[in-house]
């Protein structure tokens, strides 16, 4: 929920009725276990929607971010020689230059490690087979994290009254509500930061029970942009953590709204910060130029025209989505194009366009070669990023595509013997973008000192 959206709620004496209302399990469900001690620190997830249900989300609770604080028993010397451990099954390059995905298992024996990496590379294949990651991975690196739990599986699965002595200390039944799948945030850290880098973490869950949760605040101590659980086995739990990452690095609002809840028939706070729920009607939105006004009247991936649709933020009314069913309303469903302009958005506040291979802290010389690498974007349309270089700010337009140059490809310029700045942009122009403001943000450039 994004931050505009809760202070216009809590204005409006809605801020309590989220939890109250929306944490409620489903109907005929076994008793809960009691919920966690609430004398820490709460954050706010996501709850995800109806298994056989095809809402994207079922609103936002609190819970502690330390989990159940069960105490984890103590790991042998073999468990502990293997935890902790870190695979990259991903490379794409330096994670200064990339976004890194850090995944963690929670319910994995020893013994399961081999499962875990499986699983973890399974889910990798879900998420780069959505639009737009299917373009974008060359843009990513992926990890695993290896977290050796004492039992296998989770606690909550199959029963409310099943307890598992796990590393991350995951729980269905959170809150009270059977799909809710946390965590303890605190262990999870703890293995995270063992990771290179991590710009968003996944928690897989050694289960085939339906759920998952989001975490999308980022973490005050690494950085990272948010977490999403998922249970490894269930096909469909895979939605749900991508459409997390909707919120964690497209900034977007749910598009999904509550139908009969009291309190959430009619928005009438201000317009929200967020993308892509808006108060304004498609003239509006036309006339101001603001919001996804760019993309109004084109055909969407997730089908029919993009325009203003009644309904979102949770609102019923007030609040307009830009199509009837996207991803962030419907988790069968593909980003509506405004989404997939956010989702490069984020991608690119993490990765960069261009990377230096020949070190830029030194001044080379005739006999060096400049070396980078440009990563390979995919595509029916078989666009590449333009690659262009400089000498003193004037164009090579010679030298343009190519990924290195031999320093002595200069020598006709380099007619004197005072330093020179040589440099190399990359740009993504990709019809995905239509915001000026996002679109520069799809270039960098690396430079280099050179003389004779």
């Amino acid at each position: 929920m994004s931050s505009a959206l809760r202070r216009a709620m809590a204005a409006a004496g809605l801020a309590t009725a989220v939890t109250a209302v929306l944490a409620i399990a489903p109907a005929g469900a076994a008793a809960a276990p009691a919920p966690p001690a609430r004398g820490g620190t709460e954050v706010e997830v996501e709850i995800p929607g109806p298994e056989h249900g095809t809402v994207a989300g079922s609103g936002h609770t609190l819970v502690p971010q330390d989990g159940r604080d069960r105490p984890r028993s103590r790991l042998s010397a073999a468990q502990q020689a293997e935890d902790g451990q870190v695979a990259k099954i991903l490379d794409n390059g330096s994670t200064a230059d990339r976004l890194d995905i850090v995944i963690v298992g929670d319910g994995y024996t020893t013994a399961e490690l081999g499962r875990f990496r499986t699983d973890a590379k399974e889910k990798w294949a879900e998420l780069a087979a959505t639009d737009p990651y299917t373009r974008y991975q060359s843009l990513f690196n992926v990890w695993t994290v290896d977290a050796v739990s004492r039992q296998s599986g989770v606690t909550g699965d199959p029963g409310a009254d099943t307890v598992r002595d796990t590393a991350l200390g995951s729980y269905f039944w959170c809150d009270g509500i059977e799909r809710l799948l946390c965590i303890d945030q605190n262990k999870v850290d703890g293995y995270v930061a063992k990771a290179p880098e991590a710009d968003l973490v996944i928690v897989l869950a050694n289960s085939a029970k339906y759920g998952g949760a989001g975490y999308n605040q980022p973490s005050p101590t690494l950085g990272y942009e948010g977490i999403s659980t998922a249970s490894a086995g269930n096909e469909k739990s895979g939605k749900v953590a991508i459409h997390e990452t909707g919120h964690s690095l497209g900034k977007l609002a749910d598009e999904y709204f509550y139908p009969g809840y009291p309190g959430y028939e009619q928005y009438t706070g201000p317009e929200p910060a967020d993308s892509n729920i808006s108060t304004l009607s498609a003239a509006d939105l036309a006339g101001q130029r603001v919001k996804w006004h760019r993309w109004l009247g084109e055909t969407s991936p997730d089908g029919g025209t993009i325009g203003t649709y009644e309904g979102g933020g949770y609102f019923v009314k007030g609040l307009n989505r830009p199509t009837d069913s996207s991803m962030m309303r419907a988790v069968d469903k593909p980003f509506n194009l405004p989404g997939v302009e956010a989702m490069i958005a984020g991608f690119y506040r993490h990765a960069k366009a261009v990377t230096a291979v020949t070190p830029t802290d030194r001044t080379l010389r005739l006999r060096h070669t400049v070396k980078t690498t440009v990563p390979r974007l995919t595509g029916t349309d078989g666009r590449q990023l333009k690659v262009r270089w400089y000498l003193d700010g004037k164009e090579l337009k010679p030298l343009a595509g190519r990924t290195s140059i031999r320093v002595s490809d200069l020598t006709l310029r380099l007619l004197d013997l005072r330093t020179h700045k040589l440099t190399v942009t990359a740009e993504d122009r990709t019809p995905s973008v239509r915001d000026p403001k996002i679109a520069a943000t799809l270039k960098s450039s690396v430079s280099w000192n050179v003389r004779l």
